[in-house]
């Protein structure tokens, strides 16, 4: 994972989406395999605090809450979960919504 600033997140957002404005997360997948131990790096999480930071404050929660929720939400794209259809967002946030419950970090 990686943390940045809301002017680092606007250019990659820029450079890979073509959106030229900050967002909270974006997920890199890499998915090649380390051929001496195999182990799969599935990619990066990046989280712009500022964003974070200003979402905790909006949505009444900890600055922990919302840094776990964008870690589980990229982590659950560089899985294969996406948000683009409504089932698939059902689907997706209702995972998210159970891994953070599991973890104990609720709103």
């Amino acid at each position: 994972m990686t943390l940045v600033s809301d002017e680092e997140i606007r250019t990659l957002n820029h450079k890979y989406r073509q959106i030229d404005k900050p967002t909270d997360v974006l997920s890199f997948l890499m998915g090649e395999p380390n051929h001496e131990t195999k182990a799969v790096v599935l990619g990066d999480v990046i989280i712009s605090v500022p964003t974070a930071i200003r979402q905790a404050n909006q949505y009444g929660h900890s600055v922990v809450r919302e840094m776990s929720f964008l870690t589980v939400h990229g982590m659950l794209h560089l899985l294969g979960y996406d948000h683009i259809s409504k089932s698939d967002e059902n689907i997706m946030f209702a995972k998210q919504e159970a891994i953070l419950q599991k973890l104990g970090i609720t709103r």
